[in-house]
């Protein structure tokens, strides 16, 4: 059906925002059950840590090569096997005997997780051809991440509770399948003029990048920083790194487009993301820890308990959405470092085994707000002002940055919580200020590079570079049917303003 895009877009969007419901749903469903899977597969703080870090480390390793197959040979095929792959490894989930099992399953999760959010993102981009109607279709998929905040919580404190950690995975199957009939029968494929190819050095490079570095972070407080083992991981990571720096901008076709980070907004888009998912990454593991092992709450009433955040994040997002459409992503960003700082900073000075009921509710509803307003101008950075031939790319750049964020923010806090989970509760909570004030500084972050990269220079080097791109893209080759030519220098222009 080459036509459904011109004629159903709104339609396509909610099919895209089924893909990115039962992804964020499994995130914040899974971090209320951690407390029941550490009592049924007896594992420790760490296996904690790697049954939330498997997913997103093999997450952001694959997303950019997952977005620019999609580019490369079409979009709606690889997103349909992404909703089959994620819909399977969700059942394999809940049937795990054990942590290692559960762990694999949780990979192959994440595999079909790649192929649905930055394609679903690259369609919705190639759906919204006009600049203002892409950052309302924005500000509703940005929404959906505070649906699944407001309803996780709660839907998987009750799964918990009636029917086991298990259960948390089960409301993956028929959300999936319901999104594979709709994808199947109204969204059009689409794919980029000119394909990508594969980089394989560059894949190697970035999952030994995430991978030693969140082993050496996680494996830390055991082995002690001096281990053989932890050393030479952060070897591994640092010459991973530097590897990526000196062979992508030789490659015609690099895993990671390293010349999208001559705009000062894209390079700020990243940062904020990696710092605003940490925290969201660190905030969830230890509220929950906090809230079930130290106050003694049920899985429900945890749930009940992070309602004031998830439901801040749920209304806030599409007022980001709607402020990006009008006024660009200045205001959103600094309100949203403002907030997400205040929360922090709040839970740093109060924090206690008895922390008053208000307190905590006042905390939960600021980290809610910054979290909510963050969301709409990273993601319209990212793909703004960028050929939509790329977009595919473009948007799993964004999407990685979330996952590397989350990743850092559980690995970080989990070492951090490592020593006091088991201790007294004067042992966890000093740990727990400790991690808050880690939080803060994330919230710092975003507020600081929001400052500094919205600006009318921030605005120019965003300028200059979609007008590089552009110029190298083949305007002579349209697209394939159902899906806009690459924009030109004109329509460019008016994005990166906006």
């Amino acid at each position: 059906m080459p036509d459904a895009a011109p004629r159903r877009p709104w339609l396509v969007l909610a099919i895209c925002c089924m893909s990115l419901l039962i992804v964020s749903l499994d995130n914040t469903i899974l971090n209320v059950a951690l407390p029941a899977i550490q009592r049924d597969l007896h594992t420790s703080v760490s296996g904690l840590q790697w049954t939330v870090d498997a997913y997103t480390l093999v997450l952001a390793s694959l997303l950019m090569l997952s977005g620019s197959t999609a580019d490369r040979v079409g979009r709606r095929r690889v997103f349909q096997i992404g909703l089959v792959v994620f819909t399977a490894a969700s059942l394999l989930c809940s049937l795990a005997p054990g942590l290692g099992w559960l762990v694999v399953a949780r990979m192959l999760q994440a595999v079909g997780g790649s192929m649905l959010n930055p394609v679903a993102m690259s369609i919705i981009s190639n759906t919204f051809t006009d600049s203002r109607q892409r950052a309302r279709a924005i500000g509703v998929w940005s929404g959906v991440v505070g649906i699944s905040m407001a309803a996780g919580p709660i839907v998987g404190g009750a799964l918990v509770e009636s029917a086991g950690w298990r259960a948390v995975f089960w409301i993956n199957v028929p959300i999936g399948l319901a999104a594979l009939f709709l994808t199947r029968r109204y969204v059009p494929e689409s794919r980029a003029p000119r394909p990508r190819r594969v980089d394989p050095v560059g894949q190697v490079l970035v999952i030994v990048l995430l991978t030693t570095l969140t082993y050496a972070i996680i494996e830390s407080p055991e082995r002690g920083w001096t281990s053989p083992l932890v050393i030479g991981c952060a070897a591994a990571a640092l010459g991973a790194l530097l590897g990526l720096l000196w062979y992508e901008p030789r490659r015609t076709d690099p895993l990671i487009e390293l010349r999208f980070f001559r705009s000062a907004p894209f390079a700020g888009a990243t940062v904020i993301a990696v710092a605003a998912f940490a925290s969201l990454g660190g905030f969830l593991f230890v509220s929950s820890l906090y809230l079930q092992n130290v106050r003694g709450l049920t899985p429900l009433h945890a749930g009940l308990f992070m309602l004031p955040m998830a439901v801040m994040a749920l209304l806030t997002a599409p007022v980001s959405g709607r402020m990006v459409a009008s006024r660009g992503p200045r205001v959103p960003l600094l309100l949203a470092g403002a907030a997400l700082c205040a929360s922090a900073v709040l839970q740093a000075l109060t924090y206690s085994d008895h922390l008053p009921t208000a307190v905590l509710v006042v905390a939960y509803l600021l980290f809610g707000t910054g979290f909510g307003l963050v969301n709409a101008p990273i993601t319209n950075t990212a793909v703004s002002g960028m050929p939509r031939s790329q977009a595919g790319v473009a948007a799993a750049v964004a999407s990685t940055s979330r996952q590397i964020g989350q990743s850092l923010g559980v690995a970080v806090v989990g070492a951090l919580m490592a020593g006091g989970a088991y201790a007294h509760t004067a042992a966890f909570t000093d740990a727990g200020r400790t991690a808050w004030w880690i939080i803060a500084g994330c919230g710092a972050a975003v507020l600081v590079t929001g400052t500094l990269t919205s600006g009318r220079w921030a605005r120019e080097t965003a300028l200059r570079t979609a007008e590089r791109l552009a110029a190298e893209e083949t305007p002579e080759t349209p697209e394939t049917p159902g899906t806009p030519e690459a924009p030109g220098t004109r329509e460019t222009k008016e994005t990166v303003n906006t």
